[in-house]
């Protein structure tokens, strides 16, 4: 579970656990919840058969079944609705997924990492999310900080930035001077 403000980087640190693990030969699927509308999140997660709804002609293989053996990152899973928590929760109890219109379960085995802006904890006290999702996702916690209190990094990004922007536009790298970056 990782905690940070908007723009500290939790979907990079997910990316670097995946990408430093034995399981980075598989996939790394990353969903923002607050980004997916209700209506068909259980589709684009757990997927979905042929004739399941209206308009599902074809099979749909979901992000979760995607990402088996990888990595399946959720961010901003504070803004998930608590209707659907219980659907991810028993996935990640059973290890398996149904998809949306089949009775066939589908085992799955993901590493779950979830990212959020807010306290869980006190969310479910206020039963605003599920606690037994809370405790199922809090094993290990990392919190990242916001750059005011890291400054030290701000020449660190902007050199990562501008070698990147250099690299992209096919220009010489930004150089500069140690009284510039302090300013």
């Amino acid at each position: 579970l990782i905690y940070g403000d908007t723009g500290t980087g939790k979907e990079m640190v997910a990316r670097c656990l995946h990408d430093f693990s034995h399981r980075r030969k598989h996939n790394f699927v990353a969903v923002n919840c607050g980004a997916i509308p209700e209506s068909i999140f259980e589709s684009e997660v757990f997927g979905h058969e042929p004739g399941a709804f209206t308009g599902a002609a074809k099979r749909q293989v979901g992000k979760i079944e995607h990402a088996d053996q990888g990595t399946f990152f959720l961010d901003e899973i504070e803004s998930l609705p608590l209707s659907l928590q219980v659907k991810l929760l028993r996935v990640l109890q059973e290890r398996y997924i149904e998809r949306l219109g089949s009775n066939v379960p589908t085992p799955v085995d993901v590493r779950v990492i979830a990212a959020a802006k807010l306290d869980l904890e006190e969310l479910s006290q206020q039963q605003k999310f599920r606690s037994d999702l809370y405790y199922r996702l809090n094993l290990i916690v990392l919190h990242l900080p916001p750059l005011r209190e890291r400054p030290e990094d701000i020449h660190l990004l902007f050199r990562f930035f501008a070698q990147d922007a250099a690299s992209k536009y096919k220009a010489p790298p930004i150089v500069l001077r140690e009284e510039a970056l302090q300013l």
